[in-house]
């Protein structure tokens, strides 16, 4: 059954208390060759962190992000966790998505699923998280969760595994399934935040969404370079796809936009190894 939306208790989710709910590249994108004179964006690339062997491994940074007050760590890999509340966040997960096209005689590797709930499990090993928030369109259709192999499956029930789960309903999966463990519902509220899928068409202050998958094109080297990337202004944020086959849509086209009024926001584009904060207003059209 899903549980209705209802207003988060001040005690927070880490601790053993009623829970608040009552009743394409990974991560990268595509290049393009783009005519000069335009904006450059410098990626540059992070500086190796020495290993105790003293080879070149490199340290995955996060960055903080605050929303209504609230500060949470922004992961490169298209997560956000919350330390207070021991929460982790993702969004647009599609899984099943390789198998939905093969449904209708699109063929595509059909490892997908596997491959998000690989790099979801990467985040839930570092964070260890006390309860993880799927914002909508977990799945890429209804008929997902019952197409997901055995394998996939048990994977995500380990993922679950003496944690809390929450499934938000996305306009792809908006009705509860059966099989796949954790609880369901429309949106959660949390002290100051709102979590949903689908972002409110009015101004909202303290909503995390997903939906819109979006995504910023930049100019690096005479080249132009499109990331997945968090949109935010401080009021509102939209989260990146997390899924591994899920597209991206500019965070200049007027979807995104019209959500904070005006291009005054950022573009928080993932790295492999870190984010970098671009403009709005800089970044490029398609």
């Amino acid at each position: 059954m899903r549980a209705s939306v209802a207003n988060a208790p001040t005690s927070p989710l880490a601790q053993d208390a009623p829970s608040p709910l009552e009743g394409e590249d990974w991560g990268g994108g595509s290049e393009a060759e783009v005519p000069a004179p335009m904006f450059a964006l410098d990626l540059p690339t992070p500086t190796p962190s020495p290993s105790p062997q003293g080879g070149g491994e490199q340290r995955r940074t996060e960055e903080k992000i605050t929303l209504a007050g609230v500060t949470f760590l922004a992961d490169p890999a298209g997560a956000i966790y919350w330390p207070e509340e021991n929460l982790l966040v993702v969004a647009d997960l599609h899984l099943e998505k390789g198998s939905a096209f093969a449904a209708r005689g699109v063929l595509l590797p059909p490892y997908d699923t596997a491959t998000t709930l690989a790099r979801l499990a990467r985040l839930i090993a570092r964070y260890a998280p006390r309860v993880v928030a799927a914002l909508g369109d977990s799945f890429h259709d209804g008929r997902g969760p019952f197409r997901i192999i055995g394998a996939d499956r048990a994977t995500l029930s380990r993922l679950q595994h003496r944690r809390d789960w929450l499934w938000i309903a996305g306009n792809h999966d908006p009705d509860p399934a059966n099989g796949i463990g954790g609880r369901f519902a429309d949106a959660l509220a949390l002290g100051p935040l709102t979590f949903r899928h689908e972002p409110s068409p009015d101004p909202c202050a303290g909503e995390i969404a997903g939906h819109l998958h979006p995504v910023a094109r930049v100019a690096r080297r005479g080249r132009a370079v499109s990331r997945r990337c968090f949109a935010g202004d401080g009021r509102r944020l939209v989260m990146p796809a997390f899924g591994a086959y899920a597209g991206g849509l500019n965070v200049r086209d007027r979807a995104i936009f019209r959500l904070f009024g005006t291009l005054a926001f950022t573009a928080h584009l993932l790295g492999e190894r870190r984010l970098y904060a671009v403009a709005a207003a800089r970044c490029l059209p398609d």
